[in-house]
């Protein structure tokens, strides 16, 4: 059966004449949480109300996902950071702490850097955007005839014995295959052609045949001015956990943990777990507040070159910073 909703209080918003779904529960501070690739709110549904006990929780289904709106639009990363900056500001949300799951990870990271004023820290789960790896069935979506062959693979028969497989291995026990459920009800949100079409506008905008093409790698050193925290799962076969290596490289400050035991969605492997590092992290960091001149003199002095190679063999020289424009 396809993915349905368990949440009694789903509602609906229309923004720039498109209808989004959310699910918004709790008071305090505000948590928005941003799904990855076809999925939507209902990947949060093991965390939710633990994390509404003390936090107001938003989790929207992304346009093209879910219960939202399915048009022919823009699916770009920027495109869905200016629509959670609008969803915000219809509920009234001046600032949030922002936590993106996979896809979800990348328009994170595209929010904190559009809208700084308006992320209060920054939590990535199992992202993209610190690498080019990326499964192959992700890189699959970008190949011309992807449309075409979904159209027959979504045939109610075929898609019915393939999810029921699916969800059949994901509790076999092997690890390599928990996550197989989550994979069945993403291939069900298929049997939808506007889903297909959104999903496959979606990955070439940030994937193409060598793997992801958007990388926060160019701009991780204003991750300095914003507490940051990097989640994954030990056993990651969707997105590699050597990204968190890549995360600790790109930015130094941030807090990065990998869970144990856990696959592409460690926030449904340990819900308990996952809670627990994400209020922890919220409770011992302040927020970040925006501040124009110390944004203006990271832009100025910009990211560290990389080390350079005098000749090939030599030692690498030391990292090369640019020069910072100074006024006359």
């Amino acid at each position: 059966m396809p993915r349905r909703s368990t949440s009694t209080d789903l509602q609906h918003v229309t923004v720039h004449g498109h209808r989004r779904a959310f699910v918004r529960r709790g008071s305090g501070p505000a948590v928005l949480l941003l799904h990855g690739l076809g999925c939507d709110h209902t990947t949060w549904d093991p965390v939710i109300n633990s994390l509404a006990r003390t936090h107001t929780v938003i989790a929207p289904d992304l346009l093209g996902h879910g219960a939202s709106d399915k048009p022919r639009a823009d699916y770009s990363v920027g495109g869905y950071a200016n629509g959670m900056r609008d969803l915000l500001t219809i509920l009234g949300i001046d600032s949030a702490t922002v936590v993106g799951h996979s896809f979800g990870g990348g328009v994170a990271m595209q929010f904190a850097y559009q809208y700084p004023e308006r992320t209060e820290r920054l939590v990535l789960v199992g992202s993209g955007g610190l690498g080019p790896e990326v499964s192959p069935a992700i890189r699959a979506i970008t190949t011309p005839g992807f449309q075409q062959a979904m159209g027959v693979l979504a045939l109610p028969g075929l898609r019915h014995a393939t999810t029921t497989a699916m969800r059949v291995l994901s509790r076999s026990g092997v690890r390599q295959l928990r996550d197989l459920d989550e994979v069945a009800d993403i291939y069900d949100s298929f049997a939808d052609p506007r889903a297909r079409a959104a999903i496959r506008h979606v990955v070439r905008a940030v994937v193409d045949w060598r793997g992801q093409v958007v990388t926060m790698a160019d701009r991780a050193y204003l991750t300095e001015a914003m507490p940051m925290c990097v989640i994954w799962g030990a056993d990651d076969q969707v997105v590699p956990v050597d990204h968190a290596d890549n995360a600790r490289a790109l930015a130094p400050t941030a807090r990065v943990e990998v869970i144990p035991n856990a696959g592409h969605f460690p926030h449904k492997d340990h819900p308990e777990r996952f809670v627990k590092v994400v209020r922890d992290f919220i409770r011992t960091t302040a927020p970040s507040t925006y501040d124009r001149e110390r944004w203006r003199a990271l832009l100025e002095e910009g990211a560290p070159l990389p080390p350079v190679q005098a000749e090939a063999g030599d030692a690498p020289l030391a990292p090369v910073h640019p020069v910072r424009a100074t006024g006359a």
